[in-house]
C-alpha cells in the first residue's frame, strides 16, 4: 500500500544493525558516523501466526503473507536542519516515509563510540526531536508568509482554505518554536486535512527502539526506563531490541534454528518481530484474508476501512463491481476447522457496501464490471 516506516536516530545507536537484522539486506553497518548516506530499503513479512493456522486446515497450493517497508536513514546529528552532516539529504528522506522508528541507544560500550562522547538516551532522542521540530518549523513559517495572499484568493475555496488554515498554522510554529513535535498537539482529522500537503515530519507517529545489551533484554535498565517515562509523556510506544542478538538469530538459517535459539535465550519472539508488529499498528494497518486451495493471502488495509475499498486493494475493478463480499473471522475458522462448519452456524456472512472490514476477517469478494 506503499506505507513505510523510517529508521531514524543518531550516528552509532545501531540502525543499520537493526535494519540489517530485519531485512537480511546488506546495509553497511560501521563504527563511525555518516556510514549510511543514501537510504536502505527493504521490504519484510508481516510475522501473523493466524497465517500459520489458517494454512494448516485450508491447506493451499501457495502462501502469500503481509508485508512492511523498512527504511533505514542516515544518522541526523545536531545542526541537522541548518545542513549540518548532510542534514537536507536525511530530513528529505525523513518526509518521505509514513512513520518513525526512533532507535536509541540504552547500552554501554567503549569499543562503540557515541557521537556527543557517552549515552545519554533522552539528549539523544532532544536533538533528534528539536531538529525535527525546526525543519517543520521553517515548513510552516514559509506557509504563514505565504497566507495573506492565499486569504486574499477570488477563488472562494481557496480563501476559506487558507483563513481555517491560518490558527492551525499558527498554533503549530509556536509548538514547534518550543522544540516539540507537532504531534504533540493531538490536531483532529480535519484539522490535520489542511495542513497535510506540508507533510510535516513531528506530525508522523513514532515509535522508539530501547537498543539494549544483552543483560537488559529482560529487565530495564536505566536508560531505558527513562525513555519509556518520557514516551509515555507524548504517548507513544516503547519496545526493546538487542541488536546484536538480533543479528546472530539473523544469520541463522531454517525458522526451526530460530525457535531453538530464542527458546535458549528464554525468549517467545524475536525483538525484531515485535518491532514489525509493533510498526504495522503504528501506521494503523489491519490484515484481512482471502483462502483457497490455491491460495492463502494476507492483505493490508488501513482500520476503518469498508469492504468495497479493501475489494479495491486486490484489484480496482473488484471496488468499482462491487455486489457482496462473504465474510467470516479466522477465530470461527480455527474453532470450527471447515467453511461447511461455518455455514451450519452462522458464521459466514453476506456483507454489502456499508461493511467495516475487521482484523482477521477472511473474505470472498462477489463483483460485475
Amino acid at each position: 500500500m506503499g506505507l513505510n516506516i523510517g529508521i531514524v536516530g543518531l550516528p552509532n545507536v545501531g540502525k543499520s544493525t537493526i535494519f540489517q537484522a530485519i531485512t537480511s539486506a546488506p546495509a553497511e553497518a560501521a563504527n563511525y558516523p555518516f556510514c549510511t548516506i543514501e537510504p536502505n530499503v527493504g521490504t519484510v513479512q508481516v510475522p501473523d501466526e493466524r497465517m500459520t493456522k489458517i494454512t494448516g486446515l485450508i491447506k493451499p497450493q501457495k502462501v502469500i503473507p503481509a508485508i512492511i517497508e523498512f527504511v533505514d536513514i542516515a544518522g541526523l546529528v545536531k545542526g541537522a536542519s541548518k545542513g549540518e552532516g548532510l542534514g537536507n539529504q536525511f530530513l528529505g528522506h525523513i518526509r518521505q516515509v509514513s512513520a518513525i522508528a526512533h532507535v536509541v541507544r540504552c547500552f554501554e560500550d567503549t569499543d562503540v563510540v557515541h557521537v556527543d562522547g557517552k549515552v545519554d538516551p533522552l539528549s539523544d532522542i532532544e536533538v533528534i526531536n528539536i531538529e525535527l521540530a525546526f525543519a517543520d518549523l521553517e515548513t510552516v513559517t514559509k506557509r504563514l508568509g505565504n497566507l495573506e495572499k492565499l486569504m486574499k484568493s477570488q477563488d472562494k475555496q481557496v480563501k476559506a482554505r487558507a483563513s481555517a488554515a491560518k490558527p492551525i498554522l499558527e498554533q503549530l510554529q509556536k509548538t514547534l518554536e518550543d522544540g516539540k513535535p507537532a504531534r504533540s498537539l493531538n490536531l483532529d482529522e480535519d484539522s490535520v486535512d489542511l495542513i497535510k500537503d506540508l507533510h510535516l515530519i513531528t506530525l508522523k507517529p513514532v515509535l522508539y527502539v530501547c537498543n539494549v545489551d544483552e543483560e537488559c533484554i529482560f529487565d530495564d535498565n536505566d536508560h531505558v526506563k527513562k525513555v519509556k517515562e518520557f514516551a509515555q509523556s507524548e504517548s507513544s510506544e516503547v519496545i526493546k531490541i538487542c541488536g546484536k542478538v538480533e543479528s546472530e538469530i539473523a544469520q541463522l538459517d531454517t525458522l526451526e534454528e530460530k525457535t531453538e535459539f530464542l527458546q535458549e535465550m528464554g525468549l517467545n519472539e524475536s525483538g525484531l518481530d515485535l518491532l514489525i508488529r509493533n510498526g504495522y499498528n503504528l501506521l494503523g494497518l489491519e490484515t484481512y484474508f482471502t483462502a483457497g486451495e490455491k491460495e492463502v493471502r494476507a492483505w493490508t488495509f488501513e482500520k476503518g476501512m469498508k469492504a468495497p475499498q479493501c475489494a479495491g486493494i486486490i484489484h480496482t475493478d473488484f471496488e468499482k463491481g462491487f455486489i457482496k463480499a462473504e465474510v467470516y473471522h479466522c477465530d470461527d475458522l480455527f474453532q470450527l476447522e471447515t467453511e461447511v462448519k461455518l455455514k451450519e452456524a452462522g458464521k459466514l456472512r453476506i456483507e454489502g457496501k456499508e461493511y467495516l472490514v475487521k482484523d482477521g476477517d477472511v473474505m470472498h469478494f462477489r463483483f460485475n464490471v
